[in-house]
């Protein structure tokens, strides 16, 4: 079993490309094949009709946990489809062994109706600190990955998230009404307010990659579940962004966060949109 941190970054400093290439030849043998390609058998219903999974979630799950512990022995996986099946193998999260955190179609619903907005996403943590994360949008061919303290990349290319412009509005993606608590939306409600354009977001995942990009100024998400954030908030936080919680805290992979919760382009950009959140709690 890998045994201490140190042992980890001497793994990230030599095996990112083979992790990158492990994300790909999912995406390539498992997922785009079926992309616009899905039959009715193919595609079931979790929580409801909008919570969907494809056998391009399943067998991207099942390629990517075998692919990534084989990288780095004595690690495990926790995968959003997995944890389905048995909700019990979350926990590894916040146990001792290093974990890869994966969501194999993050955006199953547009993948479903051959929308291009998914991607996959894995993220490694230890003892509940996210030390690398991979984005991956096949359908558009682009790649993120961030390293802690290593920097945040697009196409090998840096990212910057940089702060909002000045007397422009807050542009900011939400959780959908349908998935929040009666609390949790009159926080939401916050947001509705002279200076911010809220809207419902799509892919969690790309979400923060518009985030790290510049594109959009903030989230505000209302779930834990760590296979949607722990990618994208590494990889905010290594553009120059930041995310708090409604107690003022950073998120948590590991839970217990009080919700909802922003990541945003810059501290005072988190700042903001949390005050927001606050008042309308």
């Amino acid at each position: 079993m890998i045994q201490d941190i140190e042992t980890i970054d001497e793994f990230l400093a030599h095996r990112t490309d083979d992790v990158e290439e492990a994300v790909r030849t999912a995406a390539a043998t498992e997922i785009m094949p079926r992309f616009r390609q899905l039959a009715a058998h193919e595609i079931d219903e979790k929580s409801g009709p909008h919570d969907l999974v494809t056998d391009a979630d399943r067998k991207a799950e099942e390629f990517l946990t075998e692919a990534l512990v084989k990288l780095l022995p004595g690690s495990v996986v926790v995968g959003e489809e997995a944890v389905h099946a048995n909700p019990a193998t979350y926990e590894a999260i916040k146990g001792e062994a290093p974990v890869w955190i994966v969501d194999p179609v993050d955006g199953t619903r547009q993948f479903v109706h051959g929308d291009p907005g998914f991607c996959t996403l894995v993220a490694l943590a230890h003892r509940g600190v996210l030390l690398a994360s991979w984005t991956y949008a096949p359908a558009r061919d682009q790649l993120a990955v961030a390293v802690r303290g290593g920097g945040a990349l697009l196409d090998g290319e840096p990212l910057r998230a940089g702060s909002p412009a000045p007397g422009r509005d807050l542009e900011v993606a939400t959780s959908h009404p349908d998935y929040t608590t009666d609390d949790q939306k009159r926080a939401l409600l916050g947001l509705w307010t002279e200076g911010v354009s809220p809207r419902a977001c799509g892919s969690a995942g790309l979400e923060y990659l518009a985030i790290a990009r510049g594109e959009l100024d903030a989230t505000a998400f209302s779930w834990e579940a760590a296979w949607d954030h722990a990618a994208g908030l590494l990889l905010v936080e290594e553009a120059g962004g930041a995310h708090l919680t409604l107690a003022g805290e950073p998120f948590r992979i590991t839970g217990g966060n009080a919700l909802p919760f922003t990541a945003a382009r810059d501290a005072a950009t988190a700042r903001r949109v949390l005050g927001l959140l606050s008042g309308g709690a």
